[in-house]
């Protein structure tokens, strides 16, 4: 017969349809300083911090819900600040991706949902606009954020192809009908237009008239145009954001560490993709995470591809992420965790999170102690959005019985019981 061994059982779920959905008491979870503690939601934020069973000793407020996270890490959420929604989960599609209104939408919604199972409340998608599909494509994705409200927080960047000359004025055109129909933040590739240079001036000009962010899709390795846009970059006010810089990573250290210097006090930050490349770039190096925080450059780190022809086996898992800049790039796990929280919110104008009172109640509890950990064997998780319980994933492994665990006096499990 088998033994289910070593996961303890997931946590209850808390009562559905609470009558003041806006209170939660989350009991008896970890903290990454090693306390223990209950912590209760209220409106949106975190409303105390307390010691385990200090909350719990006046009960909860009426109608509210509690949750015990005995076993479970309790973060600040993950954000994903670089996915692709239009062409998401499309690698298994017969014959070329469709760009149906309906398709999208329905990529688009199931992709936020696979990264909000995996804890990102907030997700940052770059949508093509122009050529074959015009604007449908990111009305269709705006579609999927107005039906995922509630859920998670799902922003749009536009992403023209060109924007110079006689054939770019099209797509200029296009790039401010997306801002005006609801994209949040202006993005594309200069690499990919005959004139790069124009196309990041094109690109901030729309920023600036309308107020949005920038996130463009870059190699970065061309040493004199990062100078020039570092330059162009640094009056923008609502920031500037590349990715995945692949490229800089294999030019000579002293030519990556002046344009390190540069984009540091131009404030430009970094998006590095560590699990493979995405549909806005061809090649799949790795931008040199250390060399660029060493400068003062804000780091965050995206999934790019989720299971589309750039990357058909992608997962769009922030922890993973965080795993592969722990395990090849030398972070530290608190390190490597905060490129995909707190500068990951950073870099999508969110505010901060921590686990104290004030804070938002964007969180995520994973099971296990420690967070080097839970970067590696993060299976079982709960996804806090807003102040609700808003996804699960409940993970349990089963081993045959075996006479040398016995021998060795290894821990076992049966089914909803420790020994």
């Amino acid at each position: 017969m088998p033994d289910s061994q070593p996961q303890p059982p997931p946590p209850p779920s808390p009562a559905p349809g609470p009558a003041d959905p806006s209170s939660l008491l989350l009991c008896g979870a970890r903290l990454t300083d090693g306390r223990t503690v209950d912590v209760r939601l209220s409106g949106g934020r975190i409303e105390a911090v307390g010691t385990a069973g200090s909350l719990a000793t006046g009960g909860t407020r009426s109608g509210g819900a509690r949750l015990d996270l005995g076993g479970y890490l309790l973060l600040p959420a993950p954000a994903e600040p670089h996915s692709h929604a239009d062409t998401a989960l499309s690698a298994d599609l017969e014959g070329p991706v469709s760009h149906e209104p309906r398709d999208v939408q329905r990529r688009a919604t199931e992709a936020a949902l696979l990264q909000l199972g995996h804890g990102a409340t907030a997700v940052r998608a770059h949508v093509r606009v122009g050529d074959v599909q015009g604007l449908s494509a990111l009305e269709a994705v705006l579609q999927a954020r107005r039906a995922l409200r509630g859920l998670a927080e799902l922003t749009t960047a536009a992403m023209p192809r060109v924007l110079t000359g006689v054939a770019g004025a099209d797509g200029l055109a296009m790039l401010r009908d997306a801002v005006k129909m609801g994209a949040s933040v202006v993005g594309g590739r200069p690499d990919l237009d005959p004139d790069p240079t124009g196309y990041v001036e094109a690109v901030l000009e729309v920023a600036s008239e309308h107020g949005c962010p920038v996130d463009l899709h870059t190699d970065a390795g061309d040493p004199a145009r990062l100078a020039r846009l570092a330059a162009m970059a640094g009056g923008l006010r609502s920031g500037v954001t590349l990715s995945p810089c692949g490229d800089l990573g294999r030019l000579p250290s002293e030519v990556a560490s002046r344009i390190a210097d540069q984009l540091a006090a131009a404030g430009v930050a970094v998006v590095c993709l560590p699990q493979g490349g995405c549909g806005g770039v061809d090649r799949r190096g790795a931008a040199p995470v250390r060399l660029l925080r060493a400068a003062g450059v804000r780091v965050a780190a995206g999934s790019g591809a989720l299971r589309d022809v750039s990357n058909p086996v992608g997962r769009g898992d922030p922890l993973e992420a965080a795993f592969l800049l722990a395990s090849r790039n030398g972070l530290s796990p608190e390190e490597a965790y905060d490129a995909v929280s707190g500068s990951a919110r950073a870099v999508l104008g969110l505010p901060e999170v921590r686990v104290e009172a004030g804070f938002p109640a964007e969180l995520l509890a994973v099971r296990g102690d420690r967070l080097a950990g839970a970067l590696s064997l993060g299976y079982s998780r709960v996804v806090v959005h807003q102040g609700r319980v808003v996804a699960r994933t409940s993970a349990v492994r089963e081993y045959c019985s075996s006479a040398t665990s016995v021998e060795l006096g290894l821990p076992r499990q049966g089914r909803g019981e420790v020994s």
